[in-house]
């Protein structure tokens, strides 16, 4: 399929965005846990900490989306809103290579992250904006597919960077340094092509009071989500099974590290990832063509129910490179599916404030799973209990899937 510039912009984002969540799978939890660790912390308490530090973003994120989701419908705010998160997100980044202990380390990652899921509200909603609703499942695939290829640029650079760091005269903390500043500048600047040709198409009127106005039709979304069953069952059915695959995908590297794999395997298990998720992720919005994207997000948490059972008894570096190549398999698809799905029975005018939701019930809901996986890790001693505990999510669901679909 032929992208328009417009829609190519929209992708860079994702390429863009994807090197920072790249960092947040595979550096980031690593980095952390050798700073906690070497201050004395156990592996369980480490991870314990992190999945708390991300719970705290997430709920930020809920609290925050829907009302500046509001603001942003109104004309000529979108983009603005969309830039200032954006690059919150991009200074926080950079920062996390400044000399610091490991609770000033996770301050600063909640800052970036906070960033970063605050400018999915708005980039999500702009997909109404850059393309038709004939090519939305194509284009969201394209999003996913070329930011799972794309991060793999500076994700290699980065692990370069680090495992060729003393060679070259180079300290642990100089070269984490400069692959956080690295990853920013990579960000901000596959950032700039949508700033340059976004033009909001669907908005609303400004008003005289355009923020009290916003709370008031934020106060009317809710009444409309609650009232259209469809939206109401969908979002209930989001809020669970994309809470266990961000849980995943934040938790992924911490587990892995925790049953014994090893940081190399772990970084280069979840590159391939990368790779494997690009072709799948166009698969699926192909498939989109031919078959009912119903049916594809079903049969993509029904995949990731058998990821976590299988992840339970996880002994082995093979076994991780496995799931690493399952978890590619569906992860693009569900997520791009997913926001082409809200994108076709929403409002188009109003995006912005329904992804706000969108986000409290996908992004923004994420804090039960790794708050759930935190504490069980923390009473058990041991990881597998909250990954276990995750097959929950994708049970509940694909159940209420079904309700939203037969609605």
């Amino acid at each position: 399929m032929r992208l328009t510039k417009k829609e190519r912009d929209w992708v860079l984002y994702d390429v863009g965005n994807s090197a920072f969540v790249m960092l947040t799978a595979t550096v980031i939890p690593i980095y952390f846990k050798n700073v906690a660790e070497g201050s004395g912390m156990s592996a369980a308490d480490s991870t314990a900490y992190f999945s708390y530090a991300s719970s705290l973003v997430t709920v930020i994120a809920a609290v925050l989306g829907p009302v500046l989701g509001a603001i942003a419908d109104i004309r000529g705010f979108k983009k603005p809103v969309f830039a200032c998160f954006m690059g919150v997100g991009v200074l926080g980044c950079a920062l996390l290579g400044t000399p610091a202990g490991w609770l000033l380390f996770l301050g600063i990652y909640v800052i970036a992250k906070t960033g970063y899921q605050g400018s999915l509200t708005f980039y999500d909603s702009m997909l109404a904006d850059v393309t038709t609703e004939d090519k939305v499942d194509q284009v969201s695939a394209h999003g996913y597919a070329w930011g799972y290829i794309g991060s793999c640029i500076p994700f290699v650079a980065s692990i370069l960077l680090i495992l060729y760091a003393e060679p070259v005269g180079l300290g642990s903390a100089q070269a984490a340094a400069l692959v956080f500043l690295f990853n920013a500048l990579w960000w901000l600047l596959l950032t700039l092509p949508l700033l340059g040709s976004f033009e909001q198409v669907c908005y609303v009127e400004p008003k005289e009071h355009p923020v009290r106005e916003s709370f008031g039709r934020l106060l009317r979304v809710m009444e409309d989500v609650w009232k259209n069953k469809r939206i109401f069952w969908f979002l209930a059915a989001f809020f669970f099974y994309i809470d266990g695959v961000y849980t995943i995908i934040d938790m992924a590297t911490s587990y892995g590290k925790d049953v014994g794999i090893s940081d190399t395997d772990l970084m280069l298990a979840l590159l391939l990832t990368q790779v494997v998720a690009f072709p799948c992720s166009i698969l699926f919005g192909s498939l989109a063509k031919r078959m009912e994207s119903g049916r594809l997000i079903r049969l993509s948490i029904l995949g990731y129910l058998g990821i976590v059972l299988f992840a339970f008894q996880m002994s082995h570096a093979w076994e991780f490179w496995f799931l690493a190549v399952c978890v590619a398999v569906f992860q693009g698809g569900i997520q791009a599916l997913s926001r082409s799905y809200f994108t076709r029975i929403i409002p188009k005018e109003q995006a912005a404030e329904y992804f706000g939701f969108y986000d409290i019930f996908g992004k923004g809901a994420a804090f039960m799973g790794t708050l759930m996986l935190g504490a069980a890790t923390q009473l058990s001693g041991t990881s597998r209990t909250g990954i276990g505990l995750l097959s929950i999510l994708f049970l509940a669901g694909y159940v209420l899937f079904r309700r939203a679909e037969r609605t």
